[in-house]
C-alpha cells in the first residue's frame, strides 16, 4: 500500500526509482583526555589535509557536469577548513583541556554550524550550517579512519534518500542514474537544492521523515514541482506520473525559449520579473536564467562570511562585481539586516528575549552610524558601474525612514565634494515588513521610489507566528483573504504617488499568487532564479483584467486561504 509524503519542492521535475538510502557510517568516538597534545594537533593538520585533497578530487571529478558557480562551493570548504581562526581555536582546546582531536573538531565545528542554523530569519545563512556539518563530517572520518559513502559509485537508476544532503554528495551524483533526492532536513536556498537544479535532478527537502518511513530498494515517486512524495506506488500510478514526466520536459523546453523575452501578460501588460541572490556569485545564475533584474541582494553575506568588520573599500568592489555582472539589468540591494539573532563574534549585541522584535536591521544601522555609513558609502561608489538600488529591511515609521535617508544623503554629500554627481541616479526604496509600515504605506510611499513587499517577515508579523517554528507553520498563508486585501491596499498607496510597488518574498513566485498579484498590479516579482522561467510562461497566458476580477472575488467572497486556493484552481486551471 502506498504512503504519502509531503515536503518542500526544491528543484522542478519528476524522478521515479527504487530508494538508495544514503547512510553515514558511525562517526561516535569515545571523550578522552590527551598528553600529548601536539601531537593529537598533527592529527587534526593531517585529518584536515586529507579532507582538503579529497574535496580537490571531487571538484576535478564533477568538472563537466557542474558549472563554475556550483564548483566554488568546494572552494569554500575548502576555506573552511583552511580558516586560521578556526584551526586555532581547535588547536587551544586540544592544549588548554587536553581534549582528544574528534572531540576538538566535533565541539568548535558545532559551535560555529549552530551560530548559522539559529538565523531562523534568513534562510540562506541558515543553510550555511549544512556546509559546516558537511566539512566537519568529513574531517571526522579522516580522524577515525572511516570511509563516507561513494555516491559517484551508484550505477544504475535511483532516488537518493537522506536525513540531509551535503553539496559534495550532490557533486558526485550522475544524473543519468540519480532520478530524484529526498530528504527530512533542508530548504531551497541550501547550495545541495541549488546543486539539484543546476544537474536538474528532482527535488524534495524538508520532508521531515522519509528515511523512516522508505526502506531500501523501495519504489519512489518525487514530485519536484508540487513537493510530494509516494512510497511504493501501484502500476497505475506510476504510469501517470511517467505521463506527467514526460508533459514536463516539453514544457521546460519551451520555457527555455523564453530566456530573452518581455515578461508580459497575455493582454500586453508588462512586468519585471527579477531575481533573489545572496551573493556577487549568484548573479551569473540570475542572468542565465533571463532575469529583468535582481530585485534582492542580501548584503549579510558580506558580514556573516567575514572575521572583522567589513571595510568600505571591501564592501565596494562586491557590489561593483555585481553590477558588473548584470550587464546593465538593474540591481536591488537591501542594506545590512545584522540583529540579535544573527550574532557576529566581531561586534557585540545584547541578547534579547525575542530578536525577531529587537535590535537589528535599520534599527541597528541608525543606532551605530559608523556602521552603515560605509556601507552606504560603498554603495553610491559602485553605482558608477551599473543602475543601482538601496532598499532599507525593517522600517516601521515615517521617522526611520528619515533618518535613513538623510544618512544616505550625508554620505553622498562627502562623496560629492570629489565626485560631483555621484549617486545621484541611485533610487531609495524601503521593504514593507512591518504591518504598520503597510499600513500606513499612503505616507511612505510619498518618500521613496519604491515599495518591496517581503512577505515572509509580514506574512510573520501579521499571523503572531513564528515561520521557523514547525508547530504554527499551518499559520503562514500569503493566501488569506485578508492578508491579500493589506498586500492590495500597499500595491494601491504605492500608485496613487506613482511609486513602483514590488514583492520580494516566496510569495512572489507563488503559482496561486501570482495571477492574484498581476489583478493587483504589483509590478516587479522578485524569486529564487529557477522559478523566473517558469512564472514567465505562466505570465504571458493570464489576462490582467481577468485577474482583477478574481482578486475582487478572492477578497470579498472567500473567508480561508483553502477557499481562494480552490478558487484559482477553478478559475485558471492551475
Amino acid at each position: 500500500m502506498s504512503t504519502d509524503v509531503k515536503g518542500i519542492a526544491a528543484s522542478d521535475g519528476f524522478g521515479i526509482a527504487p530508494a538508495y538510502l544514503l547512510v553515514d557510517p558511525d562517526l561516535s568516538y569515545d571523550k578522552k583526555q590527551v598528553e600529548d597534545t601536539a601531537a593529537e594537533y598533527t592529527r587534526v593538520e593531517k585529518a584536515f589535509q586529507d579532507s582538503i585533497d579529497e574535496l580537490n578530487k571531487i571538484k576535478e571529478n564533477a568538472k563537466g557536469r557542474l558549472g563554475d558557480e556550483e564548483l566554488e562551493v568546494f572552494d569554500a570548504h575548502i576555506a573552511i577548513l583552511s580558516d586560521p581562526e578556526m584551526m586555532s581555536q581547535i588547536k587551544n582546546d586540544i592544549e588548554d583541556n587536553h581534549t582528544g582531536a574528534e572531540e576538538a573538531v566535533d565541539k568548535v565545528m558545532t559551535n560555529f554550524a549552530d551560530m548559522l542554523a539559529a538565523m531562523v530569519d534568513n534562510k540562506y545563512m541558515q543553510e550555511r550550517a549544512a556546509d559546516v556539518k558537511d566539512v566537519a563530517k568529513r574531517a571526522l572520518a579522516h580522524l577515525l579512519g572511516k570511509q563516507l559513502p561513494n555516491i559517484a559509485g551508484i550505477d544504475h537508476p535511483v532516488v537518493i534518500v537522506a536525513k540531509e544532503i551535503t553539496p559534495s554528495d550532490t557533486s558526485q551524483m550522475d544524473a543519468k542514474f540519480v532520478k530524484g533526492i529526498v530528504t527530512d532536513l533542508g530548504g531551497r536556498t541550501s547550495h545541495a537544492a541549488i546543486m539539484s537544479r543546476t544537474l536538474r535532478i528532482p527535488a524534495v527537502v524538508g520532508s521531515e521523515n522519509i528515511t523512516t518511513v522508505a526502506k531500501d530498494g523501495q519504489m519512489l515517486i518525487v514530485d519536484g514541482l508540487d513537493g510530494d512524495v509516494i512510497v511504493d506506488p501501484d502500476d497505475a500510478t506510476v504510469t501517470k506520473y511517467e505521463t506527467k514526466a514526460t508533459n514536463f520536459e516539453k514544457e521546460r523546453a519551451e520555457w527555455a525559449k523564453l530566456v530573452d523575452a518581455p515578461s508580459v501578460s497575455k493582454d500586453g501588460k508588462e512586468f519585471e520579473i527579477a531575481a533573489n541572490i545572496g551573493t556577487p556569485d549568484d548573479v551569473a545564475d540570475a542572468v542565465k536564467q533571463g532575469a529583468d533584474g535582481v530585485g534582492l541582494f542580501r548584503s549579510e553575506f558580506l558580514y556573516m562570511d567575514s572575521d572583522h568588520m567589513p571595510s568600505e573599500d571591501e564592501q565596494f568592489e562586491a557590489y561593483k562585481q555585481a553590477l558588473v555582472g548584470m550587464k546593465g539589468k538593474p540591481l536591488v540591494v537591501r542594506t545590512m539586516d545584522i540583529g540579535g539573532d544573527k550574532p557576529l563574534d566581531y561586534l557585540p549585541l545584547p541578547k534579547e528575549m525575542n530578536p525577531f522584535l529587537g535590535y537589528r536591521a535599520i534599527r541597528l544601522c541608525l543606532n551605530q552610524p559608523e556602521i552603515f555609513k560605509p556601507q552606504l558609502k560603498a554603495l553610491i561608489r559602485a553605482s558608477e558601474f551599473g543602475p543601482l538600488s538601496i532598499m532599507f529591511p525593517m522600517i516601521g515609521t515615517l521617522a526611520e525612514l528619515r533618518a535613513a535617508k538623510a544618512l544616505f544623503n550625508e554620505c553622498k554629500a562627502e562623496l560629492q565634494k570629489d565626485h560631483p554627481g555621484l549617486g545621484d541616479d541611485i533610487k531609495l526604496g524601503m521593504m514593507i515588513e512591518v504591518p504598520l509600515a503597510a499600513i500606513n504605506a499612503d505616507n511612505m510611499a510619498k518618500e521613496v521610489d519604491f515599495f518591496s513587499i517581503g512577505t515572509n517577515d509580514l506574512i510573520q508579523y501579521n499571523f503572531a507566528a513564528d515561520r521557523g517554528n514547525d508547530k504554527v507553520s499551518y499559520l503562514y498563508q500569503p493566501l488569506n483573504p485578508a492578508f491579500l486585501s493589506l498586500v492590495k491596499h500597499v500595491i494601491d498607496a504605492a500608485h496613487r504617488h506613482g511609486t513602483k510597488a514590488a514583492m520580494c518574498g516566496e510569495m512572489a513566485g507563488d503559482k496561486y499568487a501570482l495571477p492574484l498579484l498581476m489583478g493587483m498590479g504589483l509590478d516587479e516579482y522578485s524569486m529564487s532564479a529557477t522559478s523566473i522561467l517558469r512564472t514567465r510562461s505562466t505570465m504571458k497566458n493570464l489576462d490582467t483584467t481577468e485577474c482583477a476580477k478574481l482578486v475582487e472575488e478572492a477578497i470579498n467572497n472567500c473567508a480561508t486561504d483553502v477557499e481562494v486556493k480552490d478558487l484559482v484552481e477553478t478559475k485558471l486551471g492551475l
